[in-house]
C-alpha cells in the first residue's frame, strides 16, 4: 500500500487522540469509586438478607409470645372461676371441695410454668428485636454510603464522558487528508490492538516497543517515502519521521 508521507504522519495525530480515548475508557471502566460501590452493594445485600431473617425470627417469637400470653390468661381465668365457685359456697361436699382445692393447686403450678415460659419468650423477643434494630441501623448506614458512592461514580463518569466527547470532536478534523484505504487499514488494526499505528522512533516501534534489527532497518530505508510500512512484530503501521533513525 502507498500513501502520501504527510498523510501517514497525520495518522500519528489520530493515534494520540485514540490513545487518549483508550485511557479514558480504561479509567471509566476501572474507577476506584466503582469498586467501593460494588463492595457496598454486596454488603447491602448481605445486610438486607440478615435483616429479613432477623425479622422472621422476631415475628415468630411475637406469635409465640401472644400464644404464651393467651395460655396464661386462659389458665388464670379458669382458676378464678373455680376459686369464685369455691368461695360462693356452691360446693358443699367435702370430697368435692378437696378435689377443687387439688385442682386449684394444679392450676397454680401450671400458671407458674406458663409464666416462666412466657418470661423466657419475652427475653428472647427482646433480644430478637434488638438484633433487628441493630441490623436496620447498619442497613441504613450502608444505604446512605452507597448513595454517596454512586453519586461519586456518576460525577466522575460524567467528567470522563465529557473528555471523551472532546476527543471525538478533535478526531474528526484530524482524519481529514488521510486516504480511505490507509484509514480503513488503520481502523481494522485498531479494532484488534487498540491503536493501529505507531511512530518509528530511534529504530524502535512505538507500539510494541520492538527494536528493529539492522536488516529490517536497511529494508525500510530503501523503500519509497510513500510506501506504507508495517511492524514485523505487532503489524501496526509504522510511520517514518525525522526521528526514525533511518
Amino acid at each position: 500500500m502507498k500513501a502520501d508521507p504527510f498523510a501517514q504522519v497525520k495518522l500519528l495525530d489520530v493515534c494520540e487522540l485514540d490513545s487518549r480515548a483508550l485511557q479514558l475508557r480504561h479509567r471509566r471502566a476501572h474507577l476506584p469509586q466503582a469498586a467501593v460501590v460494588a463492595e457496598l452493594q454486596a454488603s447491602k445485600k448481605t445486610t438486607d438478607d440478615a435483616v429479613r431473617d432477623a425479622r422472621v425470627i422476631r415475628d415468630d417469637l411475637e406469635r409465640v409470645q401472644k400464644k404464651a400470653d393467651a395460655d396464661v390468661e386462659a389458665v388464670k381465668t379458669r382458676r378464678k372461676r373455680d376459686q369464685e365457685r369455691m368461695d360462693s359456697g356452691a360446693i358443699s361436699s367435702a370430697k368435692d371441695l378437696e378435689r377443687m382445692q387439688h385442682e386449684l393447686a394444679t392450676l397454680d403450678r401450671r400458671i407458674s410454668v406458663l409464666e416462666d415460659e412466657e418470661l423466657e419468650v419475652m427475653e428472647q423477643l427482646e433480644g430478637a428485636q434488638a438484633t433487628v434494630t441493630r441490623l436496620e441501623a447498619e442497613l441504613a448506614e450502608i444505604t446512605e454510603k452507597l448513595a454517596v458512592a454512586i453519586d461519586s461514580v456518576d460525577v466522575e463518569t460524567s467528567k470522563i464522558d465529557a473528555e471523551l466527547a472532546g476527543v471525538a470532536e478533535e478526531r474528526t478534523p484530524a482524519l481529514e487528508g488521510i486516504p480511505e484505504d490507509l484509514l480503513a487499514l488503520y481502523e481494522r488494526l485498531s479494532s484488534k490492538m487498540g491503536v493501529g499505528a505507531a511512530e518509528l522512533r530511534a529504530r524502535r516501534c512505538g507500539g510494541c516497543n520492538l527494536q528493529l534489527d539492522p536488516a529490517e532497518i536497511s529494508r525500510i530505508r530503501g523503500l519509497a517515502a510513500d510506501e506504507v510500512v508495517r511492524c514485523e512484530e505487532c503489524s501496526r503501521i509504522l510511520v517514518r519521521t525525522a526521528e526514525s533513525g533511518l
